[in-house]
């Protein structure tokens, strides 16, 4: 993990109806951290993430990305600018074939500088993508379409899409959700190779001994507020997470 700073998130603030949704957040990540943010259901984490991407415009406060303003920028302007996300609940193109989806990024202006236009077959590097990240190659598993695949699968395909931009940044939301045990201790050493190839995380997730064991830094949000932020074992003991967690799993 390098000292450098990647991304700073200053003051920012979302409300919805009156219901303030995220109340002032701020944060540095490194480059080259994991870092976690959780928090109860309600807490406001898809919200912050949604501003961060540009899916949600922020009422205030700032996002910088690498020295850059990218408050409010469309989505597709800060993906090309090198931040990815997955999505809670899996979006990809249902009828396609499982391939195809990684295809599709493949042709953005993004992808096309960074592989600088020597991607041979685009349909190569989709099944390429989908190799690193646990499809078996010589099975009828990517070729089948997107929308008849188990959900763990779809959470693969979800980060083969992200590492199809190429991206600095992958911001992953509950990456972990609805997998077994099984699933989840096979998706962890992805996660760590994709961190060791100098990708940033940043991950929102309910499984907290999961994440845990890759973060190095964690956030704790409740109803929109900031109220924790340290190492694990500093987070585990701050008496404010441990009552906001009361009664849960995970603490």
């Amino acid at each position: 993990m390098s000292s450098q700073l990647i991304l700073e998130v200053i003051g920012l603030s979302k409300s919805f109806g009156g219901v303030k949704a995220v109340d002032g957040v701020s944060f540095k990540v490194r480059k080259g951290e994991v870092f976690g943010i959780i928090g109860p259901n309600g807490s406001g984490k898809t919200t912050l993430i949604n501003t961060i991407t540009g899916f949600v415009k922020p009422d205030k406060g700032k996002v910088i990305f690498k020295g850059v303003d990218i408050t409010g920028k469309p989505p597709h302007e800060i993906a090309g600018m090198g931040i990815a996300r997955t999505f809670q609940t899996a979006r990809p193109f249902l009828r396609l074939p499982a391939y195809k989806n990684p295809v599709v990024p493949l042709y953005s202006s993004r992808a096309r500088k960074m592989f600088l236009g020597r991607y041979g077959d685009r349909d190569h590097v989709a099944l390429d993508l989908l190799e690193e990240v646990g499809f078996e190659r010589d099975s009828l598993t990517p070729y089948k379409p997107a929308g008849t695949l188990p959900h763990g699968y779809l959470k693969r395909l979800e980060l083969a899409r992200c590492l199809a931009l190429k991206p600095e940044v992958i911001i992953t939301d509950e990456v972990f959700s609805g997998l077994s045990a099984a699933e989840v201790a096979s998706i962890m050493p992805l996660l760590e190779k994709l961190n060791m190839s100098g990708i940033t995380l940043i991950m929102i997730e309910h499984r907290l001994r999961e994440l845990f064991r890759l973060a190095e830094r964690v956030m704790v949000l409740e109803y929109g507020v900031k109220i924790a932020e340290g190492t694990p074992s500093e987070v585990v003991g701050n008496e404010r997470v441990k009552e906001a967690y009361m009664g849960t799993e995970v603490m």
